[in-house]
């Protein structure tokens, strides 16, 4: 078995395992141990002068101690059976994925929104976003819901399977451990400017590729559903992708929002503070409740049709 073919088998397995179970809080997540080490060295290291030069030896630390670690896991279960090591592969990548985690963020703002009840969907949308929800009205907790399942659809799906196709459950684990540092110290404020600003970056790099991956498959996957506006979704894509403020989040938001035919983006509070960002897409029809499980399907078709293509290829090659 190639190491293409077999990765993918691993993959499909962890999908499943991720769509059955999610990330159960009663069992051990790798993510939360790399946080808490960042969270170490980050008290340790970002004080004083050569800030980039200790931001850029976190990045090459974390990345190097994930890699090795779940490297030698998998090699020295592989010394015990060739089935318990596929069981450790699929465990590391299923930890990596949030596709039953993100469909459940998204119903459960959706269900208040549908029960009227304004208080509990602004609240469950706190959970997911940075900006200010206490008094947002109903098309603003739409939005900010559809916002992050679009662009969670990259670093939360198709990103994670993308690099473990390539390296498996050692780069995909490196690759969250990158993500995980872009959302810890991967901000443009006082404190993180210059030792997150390593993090920030690797982490537009490694998802450069697939947020571009994932707005394609997005857009042929909706052809197999009748109700979104293919022919507008890819003019849209190209026109409004460049406006968000991420060099990779744009296409994913810009493709939901053409398909919906919704606009996206506008104005965001955090913290009091206001930010205006670019909006995306055009207003055919405003933002209501069923356009979150809209773009939950959307979620849905994209990293499906990515699985396919990568089926097909498998068969190509």
């Amino acid at each position: 078995m190639g190491c293409f073919e077999s990765h993918l088998f691993l993959i499909m397995a962890a999908i499943i395992l991720d769509l059955l179970i999610g990330d159960p809080k009663f069992f051990p997540h790798p993510v939360v141990l790399i946080g808490k080490i960042i969270s170490f060295l980050d008290e340790k290291w970002n004080k004083g002068a050569r800030l980039r030069a200790k931001g850029f030896l976190l990045l090459t630390v974390i990345i190097a101690m994930t890699t090795l670690i779940t490297a030698a896991a998998v090699y020295l279960a592989g010394q015990l059976s060739f089935w318990a090591a596929a069981v450790l592969e699929v465990y590391f990548i299923s930890s990596t994925i949030a596709i039953k985690g993100l469909q459940q963020a998204g119903e459960e703002v959706e269900k208040p929104l549908r029960d009227g009840d304004m208080e509990t969907a602004r609240e469950k949308l706190s959970y997911i976003v940075g900006r200010d929800t206490k008094h947002l009205p109903e098309s603003e907790v739409v939005r900010g819901t559809v916002e992050t399942v679009a662009e969670n659809t990259v670093d939360g799906i198709i990103a994670p399977l993308f690099w473990a196709l390539i390296g498996g459950a050692p780069l995909t684990m490196a690759y969250r451990a990158v993500n995980t540092l872009d959302s810890m110290v991967g901000y443009k404020n006082d404190r993180y400017e210059n030792f997150g600003f390593a993090s920030a970056r690797f982490d537009d790099f490694l998802n450069w590729i697939p947020a571009r991956i994932t707005a394609i498959c997005m857009w042929l996957a909706a052809w197999l559903r009748p109700g979104f506006n293919k022919t507008a979704a890819y003019r849209i894509t190209l026109r409004d992708a460049s406006k968000h403020p991420s060099p990779n989040s744009g296409w994913p938001e810009a493709m939901t929002a053409g398909l919906l035919g919704v606009q996206l983006g506008g104005v965001n509070t955090y913290k009091g503070v206001v930010s205006n960002r670019s909006k995306i897409g055009n207003t055919l029809t405003a933002l209501k409740a069923e356009h979150i499980h809209q773009s939950i399907v959307i979620m849905h078709g994209g990293w499906g049709v990515f699985v396919l293509i990568s089926m097909l290829l498998l068969w190509l090659i």
